[in-house]
């Protein structure tokens, strides 16, 4: 049918991509810049102006997407803390031996600050530039990830699957690791990430007195 036929022309439809994606895909882009930035130069030594020249918005332009540094650093660190408590989470599940669940958290530790250096460095580096109640939320989310490994390793020496003075210094000595990984790790380098994961794993076990569990092949190995 023409268009003299049939009325107005009707041109095809083609969706439009929801403001919302267009929003997320955007601020995703922005805190990736802070990230950087962040990591190269500091948080206080940052300026707004240079995050959106990062991605090429300018600075009235940015703050449509951002409210302000901070938000975005706070955004940063405590997105950090929250995924390497849901990857904690994720690694224990299914698993009942206390030995194969501390494996299995330290694996899922050193994988995280592997793969994600730069918000591993700046967690560590800029926690004192957080303005309050962001920095109790970050702090708090520490205690807890800590915890969690504290109490695997309470558990394990209960049963005489550990043995350590300490627990809690048995978690700190463990976190540590992941934090030193996130130092001088690179990809392409002499160790994949699942094999420093696995490798990482083993000396857990031995940090808490416990043998490494058997019937695992090591992927230096292969």
């Amino acid at each position: 049918m023409s268009s003299a036929q049939g009325g107005a022309y009707e041109r095809p439809h083609r969706p439009a991509r929801p403001e919302a994606a267009l929003a997320a895909n955007r601020r995703s882009a922005i805190r990736q810049a802070a990230l950087r930035l962040f990591a190269a130069q500091g948080y206080r030594s940052t300026t707004m102006t240079e995050i959106g020249a990062a991605i090429g918005i300018r600075g009235p332009s940015l703050y449509k997407h951002v409210a302000s540094k901070h938000e975005l650093l706070a955004e940063i660190m405590i997105g950090t803390m929250e995924q390497l408590i849901a990857d904690n989470i994720a690694a224990v599940a299914g698993a009942d031996d206390v030995r194969e669940q501390l494996r299995r958290s330290v694996e899922a530790h050193i994988r995280y600050h592997a793969r994600h250096r730069l918000e591993a460095f700046v967690g560590n580096r800029e926690i004192g530039s957080l303005e309050q109640p962001a920095q109790d939320r970050v702090l708090g989310r520490r205690s807890d990830y800590e915890r969690r490994f504290r109490e695997l390793i309470e558990r394990g020496a209960a049963e005489g699957a550990f043995r350590v003075q300490s627990a809690r210094i048995a978690s700190y000595s463990i976190l540590d690791m992941g934090i030193g990984v996130s130092s001088w790790f690179h990809e392409g380098g002499e160790f994949t990430v699942d094999q420093l994961a696995y490798q990482y794993g083993d000396i857990a076990l031995r940090v808490v007195g416990a043998r490494p569990l058997g019937g695992s092949p090591d992927p230096l190995c292969e």
